[in-house]
């Protein structure tokens, strides 16, 4: 449903949070956390980008010793990491701010470098990505992945049960929901994915039974957290990974289904379902057919979900406005701007040039260069952050 004259200025109310803005922070890597502990430079980093009501979500957030597949990304599985995010969230919060946790466990997409002794990493499958992608290992090297072991059933249920313990953490750090990734070729989308998932028992196979896995991570962590303080990231439509489904708008309307069903069985709704746009990479941007293939696919979501609906990839000021006015979404995530824009809801706000953002150092280890060092807009140095 279109609203006209409602923006990305428009407050906007999530469930129980009151929104002062419709601009999202969305989870971001950015392989600063040394030991898997967030520091002093992930206070400042997500504090710059805090407003008032305005909703933050961290970068991917280990959900076990077993879940990382990049350099030094941060934990929320032990008492030490939860107190380390504690630091991160009540700078939010003095600035207004709400702050989700994203749970993540990259399944296959790792290398046996970042495994507990060295063993093989865990997926819904035993096959390798393929080396179309190369993942960055340990020392800031790039090699290949490693073989998986596919996940007997009970060990399915032990890793339920991380994903609980682990929404339990963030909330006692002070957190005030957590976001579930589901995407991306990560390990619950490798359950999902019909390409991927090669099982032949109760996890595999149907539609019905790929969407297990998520359905009792879902449910346990609602259990645990209420259903109300959790988001929930699809992507039914990627490349990335190797995460193919050979119909995704289909996959995408089953996943919607069973947790609009989830939603009535316990009386609440989630925070949000966030659901960047389909596909949206830089050759797709320059391709009408796949552009408008995307916009039904994402319309069709958007309009089969009952909740609020986050969207994000690519888009600016007047394609978020747009967005929004058009009921494309309720919320809009803004990534790689927020990288380079401390202050981006102030730019958007008052239409101001925004600043460039530098790719080679979004994953660097480095606490302030590509970090904390991008200036604001009344920064009277006018500084850059360094190449």
């Amino acid at each position: 449903m279109s609203s006209p004259g409602v923006d990305l200025f428009t407050p906007f109310k999530a469930g129980k949070f009151d929104l002062s803005h419709r601009v999202v922070l969305p989870p971001l890597t950015r392989c600063r956390a040394i030991g898997e502990l967030p520091n002093a430079a992930h206070v400042e980093y997500y504090s710059q980008r805090t407003t008032q009501g305005g909703i933050l979500i961290t970068e991917g957030t280990l959900i076990s010793n077993t879940a990382a597949g990049y350099p030094n990304t941060p934990g929320i599985y032990t008492n030490e990491q939860a107190e380390a995010w504690k630091k991160v969230v009540d700078a939010v919060h003095a600035k207004g701010g709400i702050m989700f946790c994203q749970l993540w466990h990259v399944g296959r997409a790792s290398n046996k470098d970042y495994q507990p002794g060295g063993a093989a990493p865990i997926s819904s499958t035993n096959r390798i990505l393929s080396d179309k992608f190369r993942p960055q290992l340990p020392g800031d090297s790039y090699g290949g992945f490693s073989k998986p072991r596919a996940l007997e059933i009970a060990e399915l249920h032990q890793v339920v049960e991380q994903y609980r313990q682990a929404a339990a953490n963030a909330i006692r750090a002070g957190f005030d929901g957590v976001e579930i990734h589901a995407a991306y070729g990560y390990l619950i989308d490798q359950f999902l994915k019909e390409f991927i998932n090669d099982r032949t028992d109760m996890y595999g196979g149907s539609t019905e039974n790929r969407c297990r896995f998520l359905l009792e991570i879902l449910r346990a962590v609602a259990d645990e957290i209420e259903l109300d303080r959790v988001g929930l990231r699809i992507q039914p439509a990627t490349e990335f990974n190797d995460a193919i489904d050979p119909d995704p708008l289909n996959l995408g309307l089953a996943i919607i289904e069973r947790v609009n069903k989830l939603q009535v069985e316990f009386g609440s709704s989630l925070t949000y379902l966030h659901l960047p746009r389909p596909w949206f990479t830089a050759h797709v941007a320059n391709n009408e057919n796949k552009l408008e293939e995307a916009a039904r696919m994402q319309r069709a979501w958007r309009d089969a979900y009952r909740g609020v609906f986050i969207t994000g990839g690519g888009f600016t000021r007047e394609t978020g406005n747009k967005a929004i006015a058009e009921g494309a979404a309720d919320l809009v995530s803004f990534g790689r701007p927020f990288i380079s824009n401390p202050d981006l809801v102030h730019r958007l706000k008052i239409n101001a040039p925004l600043n460039p953002y530098f790719r080679k150092t979004f994953y660097t280890s480095d606490p302030v260069v590509g970090y904390t060092d991008y200036p604001f807009l009344d920064d009277a140095s006018e500084k850059t952050a360094r190449p």
